[in-house]
């Protein structure tokens, strides 16, 4: 196997607590071939991906490997599309083309191909080495790390899925000149939320960088290596978490800070709002229920809501949306116990409350919908 630390021609690894390189650069797109001919090398490679970002970056990575022997298999963008239907074409088109266990899968998009190709490679022959290669910020930070794959159901959000670690996570961030603004900023919620979960001067290097991305996008003076030192404190603070608790039985469900109220929201609005919309505005709201049952500083949400306003996101329920079915939404969520809704608390910037271990708190409907409304 492998050790984590190993470099790929100019491609050096971060130093992470993973068993699994993570690469992170300008142009590392162009090392893809390299990569997995290292850590996960195959008779053939299937390239997942969508139709949005096949058309942007599939041709440079699929040059990298022999013609007759890799092929690229698309679906339609959008979080709609992260279903166990998708999942069964996925894995039909890899038998009818061939593919057994000398397969190796790359996952080039967002979150929603990361986590159905990650599942998609967890489940096929009984699983296939993956390499996550990641197109937006929100992915780059967050989905690609972690080994956590799901596909969505009518009842709720990453409800069916599997553990399965990637061979290794390639992250260029030249890809992000390619954005939308409001994708790129979607990627800046996860980002503010790593700093509130566990590191406070991480939280106000975010403060500082914000307004620049929000007003110029890439275009912002310094961006490159500005957001390239970004990511890299990012990933930092969820591997961290992710080392300690591999399977998310306490302390990585910090992780989760903002979205159990963020997954409500996005099913009852039928994934019309961007995942980092929607965690921008859970954040706000539970740090608001964290202040109301006593566990926070006072302030803590003015805090929090200030530096995503800096970053162009939301903070408040969209117009239209029916609080109670909201609230009625947040007992589907998979960390759901005893038909009671639970949430990871933050007590202050940088602090999380551990409840004892279990990294999160039930809580009344009531002081949820207080929170939510306000």
């Amino acid at each position: 196997m492998t050790a984590p630390g190993a470099s790929v021609g100019l491609l050096q690894p971060l130093s992470l607590p993973l068993p699994y390189p993570v690469y992170c650069g300008a142009g590392s797109l162009s090392g893809i071939g390299a990569v997995v001919d290292l850590v996960a090398p195959a008779y053939r490679v299937a390239i997942i991906s969508d139709h949005t970002v096949a058309t942007l970056h599939c041709a440079a990575v699929a040059a990298q490997f022999p013609a007759d022997r890799v092929r690229l298999f698309t679906i339609p963008p959008g979080e709609q599309e992260k279903t166990r239907t998708r999942w069964a074409e996925l894995t039909d088109a890899l038998l009818d083309w061939g593919a057994g266990r000398d397969t190796t899968i790359v996952a080039l998009g967002g979150g929603v191909v990361g986590d159905l190709a990650g599942f998609v490679a967890s489940t096929f022959m009984r699983g296939l080495p993956v390499v996550q290669v990641p197109t937006t910020l929100l992915a780059m930070v967050d989905a690609s790390v972690g080994g956590k794959t799901a596909v969505d159901t009518p009842f709720g959000k990453n409800l069916v899925g599997a553990f399965h670690n990637p061979s290794a996570v390639v992250i260029d961030t030249d890809v992000l000149a390619t954005l939308p603004g409001d994708v790129l900023r979607s990627g800046l919620a996860e980002m503010i939320k790593h700093g509130v979960i566990a590191d406070a001067p991480y939280f106000d290097a975010m403060l500082r960088a914000v307004p620049g991305i929000r007003a110029a996008g890439a275009a912002a003076p310094g961006f490159g290596p500005t957001i390239a030192g970004l990511i890299a404190g990012s990933v930092r603070i969820k591997a961290e978490v992710v080392a300690e608790d591999t399977r998310e039985g306490g302390l990585r469900q910090i992780l989760n800070f903002g979205h159990t109220i963020a997954h409500a929201i996005e099913r009852v609005m039928d994934f019309r709002l961007l995942h980092g919309e929607a965690v921008a505005i859970g954040m706000v709201a539970e740090a608001r229920i964290a202040e109301r049952i006593g566990l926070a500083v006072p302030g803590l949400s003015v805090a929090i809501a200030d530096a995503l306003q800096r970053a162009g996101l939301p903070t408040a329920l969209p117009a239209g949306v029916q609080l109670e079915d909201v609230i009625f939404a947040t007992h589907a969520d998979k960390k759901a116990r005893s038909g009671s809704a639970r949430y990871a608390l933050p007590r202050g910037i940088g602090e999380m409350e551990a409840a004892e271990g279990r990294w999160s708190v039930a809580v009344e409907d009531g002081i949820v919908r207080d929170a939510v409304a306000m």
